[in-house]
């Protein structure tokens, strides 16, 4: 008796060429990564296992799951929301939509704090205030290359904030990352409201800095699936840059270090902020690998 090809087995080669197939007809970007990693994450196997066992059958249980998330990043949700998990400098965050999801870039934050602390500020305790956390990303990342520190991260979503003590917890830094839900760095202004009393040798932020006006040209997967209030500040996107560039004129100690992501139309209004007064030294802009400005850093007069 012949076979049933409806009630056949599918195989991990199979599988993996029908929802490339789905995906590019979907014009999902990197159709050929979504496709293994969300395999990868159905089958519960590394990419190695998979290139090394294509004829392996998928379970009806797997197969069900893996043509779920298929459909689901076909129709425009990010791989990283569902796999629950994205790298970044070299550790695995959890991820979900209550966070914005951690690119690439933003490993030049890690970058240019770390070479403009040096060596021996490296080592020593330091207190670091990330602002807008997020999935906790850069204070955990910073936690685990700041033996010393003291960090202290705020957001105004509770939500991303128990994303972040996830994080931490995951990566053993939780007893010195505390997590505040606060808009910027509000609380310590009332805790030290002179500038004889700055907390801090170190602010990191990756502020909202998409404008209201582009939101209709985002990829789909960023307008419609990651958090608004991670995104957007104002028309233009700038609107959080001077409130906190003027809270960090305050809280930082003389000698600290301000590293802030740019918007792509940022870098001019920043800068003419920054060189305005004699607050700041040391202003320094940072391109990606795509020769796009990407970071601003400056020492505290």
């Amino acid at each position: 008796m012949a076979d049933d090809a409806a009630t056949r087995p599918v195989d991990i080669r199979a599988a993996l060429k029908d929802a490339m197939h789905r995906l590019r007809a979907a014009q999902v970007p990197s159709h050929t990564l979504a496709a293994e990693l969300l395999l990868m994450h159905a089958v519960g196997r590394d990419r190695a296992w998979l290139y090394t066992n294509p004829e392996a059958p998928l379970d009806p249980a797997a197969a069900q799951l893996y043509s779920d998330l298929i459909a689901r990043r076909a129709a425009g949700e990010p791989t990283q929301y569902l796999t629950g998990k994205q790298e970044f400098w070299g550790l695995e965050f959890e991820v979900n939509p209550s966070v914005l999801i951690p690119r690439p870039e933003t490993e030049h934050i890690m970058e240019v704090s770390l070479a403009r602390l040096g060596l021996v500020r490296s080592r020593a305790a330091l207190r670091v205030a990330d602002v807008g956390t997020g999935s906790g990303c850069l204070a955990v990342a910073l936690a685990c290359e700041l033996p010393k520190a003291e960090l202290f991260a705020t957001d105004i979503s509770p939500a991303a904030l128990e994303v972040a003590r996830r994080n931490a917890a995951r990566h053993s830094v939780a007893d010195r990352v505390r997590f505040i839900e606060a808009n910027l760095l509000d609380p310590f202004l009332s805790a030290w409201p002179d500038s004889s009393a700055a907390a801090f040798e170190l602010i990191v932020s990756n502020p909202p800095y998409v404008g209201l006006a582009e939101r209709s040209g985002l990829e789909r997967e960023v307008r419609d699936h990651e958090p608004a209030s991670a995104l957007f500040a104002g028309p233009q996107g700038l609107d959080v840059y001077e409130p906190l560039i003027h809270q960090a004129e305050m809280l930082l100690a003389p000698g600290g270090l301000l590293v802030l992501e740019l918007g792509h139309n940022a870098l001019a209004h920043v800068r003419a902020r920054l060189e305005a007064g004699p607050a700041w030294l040391d202003i320094a802009v940072t391109n990606d690998l795509a020769r796009i400005p990407r970071v601003i850093s400056a020492t505290r007069a």
